[in-house]
């Protein structure tokens, strides 16, 4: 009666182990094909992992608790010539499969066969676990330092099932005092655990290069000069006025709309970036938005920003040109859906048609990053192709 192997699969493009966490099925056990035979663990999941062929369940070569790699031998199956045939698992009766299997039906090898995993170039190493799995201890210790699991992203437990022990843990704090360190800001601090909040959020970037010609000759014609950053903000404003759903906040199974199209603009100041916020920027000309934009900058940089001017904004804009940078890929407040990025211009060729040739333009990238629960890219391409069009009409602002 042949013996076949129950595989440990791949259970996902990056996943290179899986631990045991529970058997369903006990041996000697009459087994169907696709049934549930145990289920395990990645750092992503948890799944079952299936019979592949009917039988009777000859031996289990697992425990509980232990992680094995993709490839790994979890068990045998007793099943019939004609099954082995039928599910394409006929392997040779003299090949290295088969031998390993009756070896396990005869009785146990006396010297154990390490397992190797079959799947070869995964992204990861076989048992990198990373800071994955963490014991009560651990994370109450990490509690009273203040820690995240994202400060232990690069530990690799050395526990059971690749938990971080404590041991791991006070090496890599002792680690640590060694180098040399500073404090960080409150606002460094507050900066980073919003970043983090952000980013347990799927989040994606799209761009458009954009002729700034247009603007900055609108712009030498105002007598109170409106900032790029600005033009940006208040396209934003009106391409939201037209369809508000894609600053929409995803809660639940449900998208709730804003109630009012607050924007706010990043400000550099030491040691982190404070987000004034222009109410009801959508209602509100260009012309009206110079002033009090210009107010709330100097506010923020003097750290005196009032309360009704921060917070509840529905996106956020951020002129990262300012930095000589051409492309970047900023994230969105953890409240917010969208952050619409201004990238330095360039004099660059563009075709003209009426002339003929290539005439020199100003032209800058402008990025959309967004929550990919809410938008997909089609929605945010047709967003920001709007906003792009609005800022090559500057006087419909």
């Amino acid at each position: 009666m042949p013996a076949i192997p129950i595989i440990m699969p791949q259970l996902g493009e990056s996943i290179a182990e899986a631990t045991v966490v529970n058997l369903l099925v006990k041996v000697g056990d009459q087994i169907q094909a696709n049934q549930d035979l145990m289920e395990v663990e990645t750092s992503k999941a948890t799944m079952t992992v299936a019979a592949p062929c009917p039988g009777q369940l000859a031996s289990l070569e697992v425990q509980v608790g232990v992680s094995y790699p993709v490839g790994a031998t979890l068990g045998y199956l007793k099943t019939s010539q004609e099954d082995t045939v039928r599910y394409g698992l006929d392997i040779g009766p003299g090949s290295e499969e088969a031998r390993a299997a009756q070896n396990h039906l005869d009785g146990p090898e006396k010297t154990p066969r390490k397992v190797q995993p079959t799947v070869r170039g995964l992204p990861v190493p076989a048992n990198a676990s990373g800071a994955t799995y963490m014991s009560p201890r651990m994370k109450a210790r990490m509690i009273e330092l203040g820690l995240h699991a994202a400060d232990l992203a690069g530990v690799a437990g050395s526990g059971a099932a690749g938990r971080v022990t404590i041991k791991d843990f006070e090496s890599f704090i002792e680690r640590l005092e060694r180098l040399r360190h500073s404090p960080a800001s409150s606002m460094r601090v507050a900066v980073a655990d919003a970043m983090r909040r952000s980013w347990t959020r799927p989040l994606a970037t799209v761009a458009l290069p954009v002729c700034f010609d247009p603007m900055l000759a609108h712009r030498k014609t105002c007598e109170a000069k409106p900032g790029p950053a600005l033009y940006a903000l208040r396209a934003l404003a009106v391409a939201l006025a037209e369809n508000s759903a894609p600053a929409g906040r995803l809660i639940g199974n449900k998208i709730f709309h804003p109630a009012s199209l607050d924007v706010g603009f990043a400000v550099e100041v030491d040691e982190g970036v404070l987000v004034p916020v222009l109410r009801g920027a959508d209602k509100r000309a260009l012309s009206e938005l110079v002033q009090p934009y210009d107010e709330l900058i100097a506010l923020a940089r003097q750290r005196r920003l009032p309360a009704d001017a921060t917070g509840g904004s529905i996106a956020t804009v951020t002129n990262f040109g300012t930095f000589g940078l051409t492309w970047a890929t900023p994230i969105p407040l953890p409240e917010q859906t969208l952050v619409l990025g201004m990238g330095a211009a360039r004099r660059v060729p563009s075709w003209d048609e009426a002339q003929g040739r290539f005439v020199p333009v100003f032209e800058g990238n402008l990025t959309l990053s967004f929550d990919h629960r809410v938008l997909d890219g089609g929605a945010a391409g047709r967003l920001l192709a709007r906003i792009a069009d609005l800022m090559r009409k500057p006087e419909q602002l």
